[in-house]
């Protein structure tokens, strides 16, 4: 099935939340009209610097991360954003990982970073693209 991106899930840690709102704000006009899925206080401060709609889930240490991860995995998200802080132990690492092992493993782009999430947004495939769903004979 060859789809435009439509849903994306928004995440990131504590000191990368004002890039992630940051890079929001400069791709306002890409984003507009999708559905932007986030954990709670990030989607709360994407939703104040850019005024866009953010379905806001529970904060991340409190079952957000999770919230996504089975959003995925049933097939409800697109694309993950997630600004992740390599230099700062995360002590809800376990359900980072879940979150990351599920987008890989259901084939979801990931940018973890500005440069990576620029990539993403600016290929041809953001508006077009068949992607291998496993267990489906991709």
């Amino acid at each position: 099935m060859t789809d435009a991106i439509r849903t994306i899930a928004l995440v990131a840690h504590d000191n990368r939340k004002p890039a992630l709102a940051d890079w929001v704000q400069f791709n306002r006009g890409q984003l507009d009209g999708l559905t932007l899925i986030s954990t709670g206080t990030t989607g709360g401060l994407i939703a104040e610097r850019t005024g866009l709609d953010v379905i806001r889930l529970k904060s991340g240490p409190h079952g957000g991360d999770q919230q996504i991860g089975a959003r995925i995995a049933e097939g409800g998200v697109d694309m993950l954003i997630f600004f992740w802080d390599p230099l700062e132990p995360m002590p809800h690492d376990p359900d980072i990982r879940a979150l990351l092992r599920l987008a890989t493993l259901w084939n979801i782009p990931i940018a973890s970073n500005e440069s990576t999430a620029d990539f993403l947004i600016s290929s041809p495939c953001f508006q077009a693209y068949d992607r291998a769903v496993p267990g489906l004979g991709n």
